[in-house]
């Protein structure tokens, strides 16, 4: 007689997951879960990095080395940190940038955008949706997808460089202004450059169309910068999809931090018990401004706003690079137009004392460097809040609503379902760990 019965696999009442680190991310960080009996004991996402203590290294320095100094906490955005910190001197001692200083300076912001989220789409995310471990697998199953992705993170690179001097760390970009204008000739190069990116952007729409984002809604509070005329990246006032505005410089009225027990990094809270920062709360708050090209790509890949799939991050950085590419293309031709007179350079100004706030989007969201100056000019008193840092709480509380609903899958589907919502956040964790006080005393 034959049995034709069929083994059923048995999902265990009890699993014990850790993952130490999770892979793909930057940074090092550990996912954590406990189930018993079929119900939640333990989910954490554990930051074990050692604080890197840039607020103190501050303390003492003269106004015009901040931002090289802070430049620093991330080769990845590092423009962002370079604009967060030359803007809080600025508001602190009253300068005020031309118009054809700040074109630029949203120009170059454009392509930090740009290089770091085609890293995270294309070689961090990309894999989980195309079924492999990380990118490797990919240059024989997709060598097109991985010949995009370098060409357009070497266009972003050449931008950066162009603009500022180099493709990391920008030294051109200071307090006032630049040190140095790009050429004429450089301006159309850039030009050219990203017209040339649009065929590529076309195939990797196809391509995304194709991938498998998972089927999860929570709806979270999203805090982003916000102008009315433009999708807000370089400047703009703090706005919450739950309703409020605010200015940049009083960040201390919503945002607030404390330090849990298993992360390095302080976890954050406004209007709720978390909030969420990045690609898709821009896109939810600012979606109207995004360029009628980007809106079309957002369409066909089926983000609308508001969105509430944490997973949809990954296309909602995808839709800003093709906003970074029209939008660019619009800036160089108003700053052809204006002229590219080095006499344009920088504006004039004096060293004062006083406090000032510098608020700006990192590719990984909201990112606010806040000094305080002496009559000297060098700084009393530095704080300075981190993307991801804002996005733990909430990294914790997707998953606290994810796993209930895949808790009879198999224990590797769990786990990589929850690696995923992490990457989908795409954390900096390094940037993210300074949590210590540290207090100076002069003998």
């Amino acid at each position: 007689m034959t049995d034709n019965s069929k083994e059923v696999s048995v999902m265990p009442d009890s699993i014990n997951i850790e993952v130490a680190p999770v892979s793909r991310v930057e940074g090092h960080g550990d996912l954590v879960l406990n189930i018993k009996d079929k119900k939640i004991e333990k989910l954490i996402f554990r930051i074990p990095e050692s604080p890197r203590f840039f607020e103190a290294m501050l303390v003492g320095r003269n106004w015009d080395e901040p931002s090289h100094i802070t430049s620093r906490i991330c080769g990845i955005c590092s423009v962002a940190h370079t604009y967060a910190s030359v803007k809080a001197t600025e508001a602190a001692m009253g300068i005020q940038p031309s118009d054809f200083i700040l074109k630029l300076r949203r120009l170059i912001f454009h392509h930090e955008m740009v290089q770091s989220n085609v890293l995270h789409v294309y070689f961090l995310a990309a894999p989980d949706f195309l079924g492999v471990g990380s990118v490797i697998p990919l240059v024989k199953t997709h060598p097109e997808v991985v010949n995009i992705a370098l060409r357009l993170k070497k266009m972003a690179n050449d931008m950066v460089r162009i603009i500022g001097g180099r493709a990391v760390h920008p030294i051109r970009t200071v307090v006032g202004g630049f040190t140095k204008l790009p050429t004429e000739e450089e301006m159309y190069k850039m030009k050219d450059m990203l017209k040339a990116a649009y065929k590529d952007l076309e195939t990797s729409l196809a391509v995304l169309k194709t991938l498998d984002i998972p089927d999860f809604e929570r709806e979270t509070e999203y805090i982003s910068l916000a102008q009315p005329d433009e999708y807000a990246l370089y400047d703009g006032t703090i706005k919450s999809t739950d309703g409020w505005e605010i200015d940049s410089q009083d960040y201390l009225d919503k945002i607030k931090e404390k330090v849990v027990k298993h992360s390095t990094g302080k976890h954050c809270w406004a209007n709720r018990d978390a909030y969420m920062v990045g690609a898709l709360s821009r896109f939810n708050n600012n979606y109207e401004k995004l360029s009628d090209n980007a809106k079309s790509y957002a369409k066909e890949l089926g983000l609308q706003a508001p969105c509430y799939n944490t997973f949809m991050n990954n296309i909602a950085q995808f839709v800003e690079i093709v906003h970074s590419v029209d939008d660019s293309i619009r800036l160089i031709d108003e700053l052809l137009e204006d002229g590219m007179d080095e006499n344009k350079r920088m504006v004039d100004f004096k060293i004062q004392p006083g406090r000032g706030v510098g608020a700006v989007e990192a590719p990984r969201g909201l990112l606010i460097h806040d000094y305080t100056y002496n009559s000297e000019g060098k700084v009393d008193k530095a704080n300075l809040i981190i993307p991801t840092n804002m996005n733990y709480g909430n990294v914790e509380r997707d998953m606290q609503a994810l796993v209930p609903d895949i808790i009879d899958k198999p224990e590797d589907e769990i786990r990589l379902a929850c690696e995923m919502m992490i990457r989908a956040y795409d954390p900096c964790i390094s940037c993210s760990t300074h949590f210590l006080n540290v207090k100076l005393i002069n003998k």
